[in-house]
């Protein structure tokens, strides 16, 4: 079924008026930091800070939001006790260039919240200040002392899922790679929403969501080509896999993954074709597209279905519940249903 067309019109109409990416990208930093400041924190969730270093001695900013149990009874007073069932390392998108953990905020703590697992946000350098590969090896750095018990002593690695949306998503299918390749540590568990895994967004690329999607949907084609020349150093970065995780020659031994795309979006196919690798290469993949889903949806109040539905997705997979694939569904089954 189409979207509503209301709907359909509407975000098109502000898709028009978006300023291009590569003149106002700052700009539109300095309107997202700006608000991020502005999150209120939620009693039910605790929010500490600190840091990990990373191999040329930079500091990257962590924010660490844990689930509470509060109860409170007028003969027992008021009890706080840690709440959680492992622990999610988050990697935010925003084109590598915008978003940051206060923009991403109530993201995590609902996240935390819903899926009842600490979040652990990753305040990775941006671009184009620094460019490709800094803010995957930020990402890779975090990760890897996170699994060395070196960030929170109790975290368990068999329960650390690495998470990431659009160019976090990317982020996390790159510090897989960069794991396996490595063998600092191995990820169990990854989950990408709707990710960038593919390195041609040209008119002519292989996927038709581009296409189709590419300019009346809020992420135009143009600005992920804008976003991607903010990102990379050289002509060769564009044929590296760390960048580009689809080119990669094998993804066999890869963690177990879900894939969440979204039906409007540019970057659609991609992520599909992604988890479609995943599957022929012998991983352990679920992948499922979002009906009426446009890109970076997962920032909306929790209050639209659509948010609310991709949480229950998340959890289905997460606690090994069936997922359900019949009737009518907000979304569509793609891998990983029987």
């Amino acid at each position: 079924m189409p979207m509503n067309p209301v709907v359909q019109a509407v975000i098109k109409a502000i898709t028009l008026v978006q300023p291009d990416v590569a003149s106002s990208w700052d700009a539109q930093r300095k309107v997202e930091d700006a608000a991020g400041k502005l999150t209120i924190a939620d009693p039910r969730c605790r929010i500490d800070a600190t840091t990990v270093a990373a191999p040329d001695g930079y500091e990257i900013p962590l924010r660490v939001f844990t689930p509470l149990d509060i109860d409170f009874s007028l003969k027992a007073g008021l009890h706080v006790n840690e709440d959680h069932r492992g622990t999610i390392l988050y990697m935010h998108g925003g084109g590598w260039a915008n978003g940051d953990v206060d923009f991403y905020s109530d993201a995590c703590m609902r996240t935390a919240l819903k899926l009842e697992r600490r979040v652990i946000a990753v305040d990775y350098r941006r671009s184009p200040e620094c460019r490709f590969p800094v803010p995957l090896e930020d990402c890779y750095a975090v990760a890897r002392a996170l699994f060395a018990g070196e960030v929170i002593p109790d975290a368990d690695p068999e329960h650390i899922v690495l998470m990431g949306d659009s160019a976090g998503g990317n982020l996390t299918a790159g510090v897989s790679l960069l794991a396996r390749e490595r063998g600092d540590f191995a990820p169990r568990t990854q989950i990408l929403l709707y990710p960038l895994t593919y390195n041609d967004h040209s008119e002519s690329t292989l996927f038709d969501s581009v296409r189709d999607n590419g300019e009346d949907y809020l992420l135009t084609r143009q600005a992920i080509v804008d976003y991607i020349e903010l990102y990379l150093r050289a002509p060769e970065d564009f044929h590296d896999s760390r960048f580009a995780p689809l080119i990669a020659t094998s993804l066999a031994d890869m963690p177990r993954t879900l894939v969440i795309t979204a039906e409007y979006d540019p970057l659609r196919d991609e992520g599909e074709a992604f988890a479609a690798r995943l599957d022929a290469e012998g991983g352990e993949v679920a992948c499922f597209r979002m009906t009426d889903g446009v890109h970076g949806y997962f920032l909306y109040p929790s209050v639209l279905s659509l948010v609310r539905d991709t949480y229950r997705l998340i959890a289905h997979f997460l606690d090994g519940d069936p997922i359900p694939t019949e009737g009518k569904l907000p979304w569509t089954p793609l891998l990983g249903t029987d």
